[in-house]
């Protein structure tokens, strides 16, 4: 008779096993099922952790080339060791993997594995076993997006995957999609010696950022060396010895041109991962854009059936996957698990790096919301300029009658950090005069975050 349990999460990667962790934390008996051979999903497998993992090893690649001179250290003979440099890559996925795996042990969460399918309410089929439970947690994550005309064999034409296990450095790498997987992994092959061109349909990079932080970025990136072709449409590709033919056109229409690349990224997006998992079957109802459908409280329409993450509306972000997982797990044990959706911050780990929480302006001009900016950049902090780190400034939105913070975008040196004391600020409803107030280290990045709450009232002190 197989075991039955009181929780099954279809999906091990993060909002999959924290939720299994959690549920498990609050004394219900769970299980988790994941179709790979480790544990962790897309995220610690083959995207956040072993992207972040190339990008670091790029960045030192690139400092000791070109930037260690300007310290006053003199090296000579820099050379790359690609085979290396994946290698190290692979370790530290693999002690990430590794350490989802003990937490399952030390919390009593079940590995099931295999590919989970929904037979029924309660009923989840892994390997030809069936299991009983009182509740199913989708959380099966996201894939990458495919683009007709443009066949993915994750050799010459790759997704994000593929990107991050190429053997050698691509003469010239195309990326198709100006978000913020293909600007992450077209920076670790620039620096590591590729030229890169990025292509995008839109007339700008990473839509839904704030608009002034994304025309900056672009400047700062198109300084690094990365072209890019915006308003283009890429309609085909041929793939041949000598590389890949594109043909690219005018996203408004007009004249088409041929672009030929050693390595092509395919990168517009990622779509929610559903095929296999008998939703159809257990009539799960999804929406227009092939998401499960589900209420504020992850409930979809199917009694004891529930979604989280990458399958859901909203930002497909592991972090956001973390805290639904979380929410749930304590929901399903009598708690009253929440999300603050305002306050779920986004990073790009490019360097500079780009963050940002709650509203843009744009969103906030569209709303009609009356709003005060303050920004302060990072040429005018000391800490930035010891670094020799000085792109970018921080933004920070506000209520125009009650100082409210309602937005910050940062892109800077360790924005990704930076940003963390702005989503603690919009989480506990403070002012620009709260953040302002706080006394802050110096000589610290963070020393901008409060200028620029100062410069919220027109009275910023270093600039």
């Amino acid at each position: 008779m197989p075991e039955s349990f009181d929780v099954i999460v279809i999906g091990a990667g993060p909002g999959g096993y924290v939720a299994a962790i959690r549920a498990a934390q609050l004394g219900l008996k769970t299980a988790c099922v994941e179709v790979r051979e480790t544990l962790g999903g897309t995220c610690l497998n083959v995207g956040c952790i072993p992207s972040k993992a190339l990008l670091q090893s790029s960045e030192n690649f690139e400092e000791a080339g070109h930037k260690f001179a300007e310290h006053g250290i003199t090296v000579s003979g820099v050379a790359l060791d690609l085979a290396r440099m994946q290698a190290r890559k692979g370790e530290v996925v693999g002690a990430n993997t590794k350490g989802v795996e003990f937490l399952f042990k030390k919390n009593k969460v079940t590995w099931l594995k295999g590919l989970g399918k929904i037979l029924a309410p309660g009923k989840v089929e892994v390997a030809g076993t069936t299991y009983e439970t009182k509740n199913i947690i989708i959380a099966s994550g996201s894939e990458s997006t495919p683009l007709r005309g443009v066949e993915v064999d994750e050799q010459q034409i790759v997704t994000s995957t593929g990107a991050l296990e190429l053997a050698k450095v691509p003469g010239h790498l195309v990326v198709i999609g100006g978000g913020v997987i293909g600007l992450e992994l077209g920076s670790v092959w620039r620096r590591l010696g590729a030229e890169v061109t990025v292509i995008e349909f839109l007339d700008r990079l990473v839509p839904g950022m704030d608009a002034e932080i994304a025309k900056q970025f672009e400047r700062v990136l198109a300084k690094q060396g990365i072209k890019f072709k915006l308003k283009s449409k890429v309609t085909g590709a041929t793939k041949g010895a000598d590389g890949v033919r594109l043909t690219v056109e005018p996203a408004a229409g007009g004249e088409a041109e041929q672009v030929k690349a050693d390595v092509v990224l395919l990168a517009i997006g990622r779509r929610p991962f559903v095929a296999g998992l008998g939703l159809d079957a257990a009539g799960v109802a999804l929406d227009e854009r092939g998401r499960v459908k589900v209420d504020g409280r992850f409930a979809t329409n199917v009694p004891g059936i529930y979604a989280i993450g990458d399958v859901i509306a909203g930002p497909m972000l592991a972090h956001k996957a973390e805290e639904e997982g979380v929410a749930l797990a304590e929901i399903l044990a009598g708690q009253h698990g929440h999300v603050n959706y305002g306050a779920i911050p986004g990073v790009v780990y490019t360097w500079p790096e780009v963050a940002s929480v709650g509203a843009t302006e744009e969103e906030l001009k569209a709303a009609g919301t009356e709003y005060k900016v303050g920004k302060f950049p990072f040429t005018a902090n000391g800490r930035a300029r010891a670094m020799g780190s000085m792109d970018g400034f921080v933004k920070i939105l506000a209520d125009a009658k009650t100082d409210k913070v309602l937005g910050a975008h940062i892109l800077g040196p360790d924005a990704g950090t930076l940003i963390a004391e702005m989503v603690m600020a919009i989480e506990f409803g403070a002012s620009a005069e709260d953040v302002a107030r706080i006394c802050h280290a110096h000589p610290t990045l963070n020393e901008v975050v409060k200028e620029a709450a100062l410069a919220v009232s027109a009275r910023a002190l270093h600039i």
